[in-house]
């Protein structure tokens, strides 16, 4: 009729006993070339042979109740291929090569990790190659996470606020083509027939073809990206571009350099270092030395600095603050009741402390000499061990290169250091008058452990007041 070949089919079934089931549990009952089934009031999609929508149609007995397979012959209406049909064709990933991870790149040699800060894509976005997906941010930078492939994103397999490290899985991306549909197609002929005879499945036909369309529309774009690719394929870069090994130089670390290393990284690691400040007027040190430098020179044979000063100071506040001189030892405080002066000389090779011994006992011009030729020494390289182990406390002069404030390290087995600076004139309230003074920055890093911060004010405090007014020395207040 109007051109439809209707096929009688007759299918009998001894499991099952009402055509409403699920096509699932009906289907293994029919033959071969049985594809339809329908639900009452409702159309089954069953993808056969011809790719095609297919309906059956649902006999009911008398009295409305479903006929028994058993007791009467069926009759599936199985509808040709002239139909429209609506076909869909998916390229999906494979196992192999079709499916790339998005890694956390190279993040610098001093960074070990970073928190995951912002997802820039959404699983099911597409991405093009190089596009940033993630971003991840760092005590230093914030670096972004690209796609290695151009394609879709399929997972994330890190979230925001994840702490992630170099080489660290972000995502998943699938380099498949995409999408690829094939809208209805359009009858070439008029066939009312079908519509008349079975107005549901006129509705269906009507219905079907608005649910394909949106895959119609987003197919062309998706093969954009693969068509650029062809066109211009981009390297990959896993981390960032360095200069070439050519221009680098792999020299081993001296002897002295990897001490100078295991000890500084000692003594962070073991001591509770805390740093207090305070700042010195060099007033009347610097015009003690310009009215004595000659005839110090002339009677010594050695310069007058401000080192010799600053040493002379620190061993009145040792003797002030005798915890600054101590040590711990396990469970216990050692108390030393000499006083060893430690001076940091930088050299070539290294920093080196040679010793000032008994400091407390020498004056200013043995002080002065000592360290003249301790200093040669280490600047010579001949320097010996015995003249730099040892000491119990140590001034690190930083001034000479013009260092305005720093915070020093410990010298093991030491428990502090002190710091000189640069001297600066700065405008300073002097009898209530501001006036230019030469001031300069020191600064004291103890072991908290055993220093409280009272005595290292007050240690820091004698220092200022000391060589703000070296006449102290002589009077001993």
């Amino acid at each position: 009729m109007l051109g439809i070949i209707r096929r009688k089919v007759v299918c009998e079934a001894s499991s099952a006993k009402v055509l409403g089931y699920s096509l699932q549990r009906a289907r293994p009952s029919l033959p071969s070339a049985c594809r339809g089934y329908a639900t009452s009031g409702k159309e089954t999609l069953i993808l056969g042979r011809a790719s095609g929508f297919v309906r059956g149609f649902n006999h009911q007995g008398y009295g409305g109740y479903p006929a028994s397979l058993k007791s009467s012959k069926v009759i599936l209406a199985c509808l040709q291929t002239d139909l429209p049909l609506h076909m869909s064709n998916r390229s999906y990933s494979s196992e192999s090569g079709d499916v790339v991870e998005a890694v956390v790149p190279h993040m610098g040699e001093s960074i070990t990790d970073g928190t995951l800060a912002k997802l820039l894509k959404q699983p099911g976005d597409p991405v093009a190659v190089d596009e940033p997906i993630a971003q991840i941010e760092t005590d230093k930078v914030t670096i972004d996470v690209v796609s290695p492939e151009a394609g879709v994103i399929q997972k994330f397999l890190a979230k925001e606020g994840d702490t992630v490290e170099p080489g660290s899985k972000v995502a998943v991306i699938s380099k498949s083509e995409g999408v690829t549909h094939v809208g209805p197609s359009e009858p070439t002929t008029s066939k009312p027939a079908p519509a008349r005879e079975n107005p549901d499945e006129q509705k269906s036909t009507e219905e079907a073809p608005p649910k394909e369309k949106p895959k119609l529309e987003a197919a062309p774009p998706k093969e954009k990206p693969k068509e650029a690719l062809a066109q211009s394929p981009k390297p990959t870069p896993s981390e960032p571009q360095l200069p070439p090994k050519e221009r680098e130089r792999r020299v081993p670390m001296t002897r002295l350099r990897k001490r100078v290393a295991t000890r500084l990284k000692d003594s962070q690691n073991t001591f509770a270092m805390l740093t207090t400040f305070n700042e010195v007027d060099m007033t009347n040190l610097m015009k003690l030395r310009s009215d004595y430098k000659d005839a110090f020179l002339e009677k010594h044979g050695v310069k007058l600095g401000f080192m010799s000063g600053f040493v002379k100071a620190a061993v009145s506040a040792l003797l002030g603050q005798p915890i600054v001189n101590a040590v711990i030892d396990g469970d216990d405080i050692i108390y030393r009741d000499y006083i060893d002066i430690s001076i940091a000389v930088g050299t070539s090779k290294g920093l080196v402390v040679p010793v000032i011994r008994d400091a407390d006992r020498l004056n200013f011009a043995e002080v002065e000499k000592g360290i003249n030729v301790l200093a040669k020494k280490a600047s010579e390289g001949t320097i010996s061990i015995d003249e730099m182990a040892g000491g119990t406390f140590t001034i690190s002069n930083g001034g000479v290169y013009g260092s305005l404030l720093s915070t020093p390290i410990i010298n093991p087995p030491q428990s502090a250091i002190l710091g000189m600076h640069s001297i600066v004139n700065r405008p300073m309230v002097v009898g209530g008058q501001i006036l230019p003074r030469p001031m300069m920055y020191i600064a004291l890093t103890y072991d908290h452990r055993l220093i409280d911060g009272r005595e290292a004010v007050f240690f820091l405090r004698r220092i200022k007041d000391v060589v703000e007014d070296p006449r102290r020395l002589l009077l001993d207040v």
